[in-house]
């Protein structure tokens, strides 16, 4: 029976065979001792009607090997396709997305040669959860979902990230100056867990100055927690101006299963001419090697990997005349770090890992008791384009439903209140959010809301979405409204 490590592996399509070839070279001369369970995914997958990208056996073998590493894949143009990278961080609940950004100065081209830091992202929830729909002819919505566990998990993570490598200070981003429940419960569990790592400095700034100053100053950051889509951007915005995208590998962890992958896509326009950087995929085996507890193979790869660019051996991406002393190709590029296993950079920091800190992080969620929940109203969305769309019509129709007191208490259009006492120059579209409450709050059942929406139904307008208006320990659960 073979000792070997056994992972899964996939070749992806573009660019993906070639770098994942020289990436496995490297592995296997390094003594990595891995096993191999290669799998299709892909473009030619998705054209056997598998809209996932991933079929059922190649699921089967991520749940046996628990280790994935992944060269990129062609998605299908036109509609109907699942994000296969969104689909695997899912199911597999890989919720923290690690993209380490250092700079290679001078030997890979950039403005901060100082940069050195780390991007952990939340892979499972926010906008990519995916849930759209079109409501009405003009108007199209999109659910933002952030929830407490998911922000507690990637939060925490962060820290012990921080604290494992010896990082000094924890950054979170996020936009709660406009979205202040769901940013701001973000923003509010950060503070709660960074009280428990007194050790480590903490501190919080607005995703957009944030992603100015990781534009214009990215040396000033260690470690940065944010949620989905931020982190998307603001990653490949670090990863650039640290010298090339082509260089960065990225984890996707989840507490039992972990991928791993170069965060370029798989460029078909250059792909079978041997001329792709596999940088990429093989930063990202280098953190598999130390997620899978074998820290010096990391360590002795990254060493080479480092050696090989100070000796200025440079795929054509990132080759400076003057500096570059071989143009190679992709597999010259595995075989020149294959030859300097062993050896370290000069120039350069050498990687060192702690070889006695060889178990993967646990990430354990504290206790929480539920909160009392009281439906104190309702939002209605009606679907309306009559009479000039002016705001008072519609208003002044909807008062005339009442529920137990369920009145009518003001009108929004894309979140701007039109009603009572609508502004003329307020351009609306087809999309009204009407907000009903009792006049003291009085706490309500569905049975009211759904008597409500009879009444509305019987005064001819049309109900496309409620959301419930709740009280969560008598704190309130949802938005004012401007002007409320």
């Amino acid at each position: 029976m073979s000792s070997k490590r056994k992972i899964t592996v996939a070749y992806g399509d573009g660019i993906g065979p070639e770098i994942m070839k020289a990436t496995l070279k490297i592995l296997d001369a390094a003594g990595a001792d891995l096993e191999y369970d290669v799998i299709e995914i892909g473009e030619k997958v998705y054209l056997k009607g598998i809209s996932s990208g991933m079929e059922p056996k190649s699921i089967d073998s991520l749940r046996e090997t628990k280790v994935f590493l992944k060269s990129p894949i062609t998605t299908p143009q036109g509609g109907g396709f699942k994000s296969l990278n969104v689909t695997t961080r899912k199911s597999f609940g890989l919720f923290a997305n690690v993209r380490p950004c250092k700079a290679y100065s001078p030997f890979v081209k950039t403005h901060f040669p100082k940069t050195d830091l780390v991007i952990i992202r939340e892979n499972e929830e926010d906008l990519y959860a995916g849930i759209e729909h079109r409501q009405t002819d003009e108007v199209y919505q999109t659910l933002k979902l952030i929830s407490e566990p998911g922000s507690e998990k990637i939060i925490r993570y962060a820290f012990e990230f921080a604290k494992k490598n010896g990082r000094k200070r924890v950054t979170c981003m996020t936009k709660d100056n406009i979205m202040k429940i769901a940013d701001g419960l973000f923003h509010k569990k950060f503070d709660e867990i960074a009280k428990e790592y007194p050790e480590i400095e903490n501190d919080h700034k607005i995703i957009d100055i944030g992603s100015a100053l990781i534009a214009e100053r990215p040396e000033i950051f260690d470690v940065v927690v944010t949620l989905n889509l931020y982190g998307d951007i603001i990653s490949d915005i670090a990863a650039q101006v640290t010298g090339s995208v082509g260089l960065g590998g990225s984890a996707n962890v989840g507490a039992e299963v972990a991928m791993f992958e170069a965060i370029h896509g798989s460029a078909p326009d250059i792909a079978g001419q041997g001329i792709a950087n596999p940088s990429g995929l093989i930063n990202g085996a280098i953190m598999m090697l130390v997620h899978i507890g074998k820290p010096e193979k990391a360590e002795m790869i990254a060493n080479a990997w480092m050696k090989t660019l100070e000796d200025g051996i440079h795929t054509g991406d990132i080759y400076q005349e003057g500096l570059s002393s071989k143009r190679a190709s992709t597999q010259e590029f595995a075989d020149a770090v294959i030859e300097r296993l062993g050896k370290k950079p000069e120039k350069m920091t050498p990687v060192h890992y702690d070889k006695e800190d060889t178990e993967p992080m646990q990430i354990t969620l504290k206790p929480k008791k539920r909160a009392k929940k009281e439906l104190i109203g309702v939002d209605v969305f009606i679907d309306w384009d009559e009479a000039g769309r002016d705001p008072n019509v519609i208003g002044e129709g909807l008062r005339k439903a009442d529920a137990d007191g369920l009145k009518l208490q003001l009108i929004t259009n894309r979140g701007v209140k039109v009603f009572p006492n609508p502004m003329p120059e307020t351009f609306c579209t087809d999309h009204w959010r009407c907000r009903f409450k009792t006049a003291d709050e009085k706490v309500i059942t569905n049975d009211t809301v759904l008597e409500l929406l009879r009444q509305i139904k019987e005064l001819g307008f049309d109900f496309i979405k409620t959301e419930h208006l709740y009280l969560f320990d008598g704190s309130r659960g949802y938005s004012l409204a401007q002007g409320e």
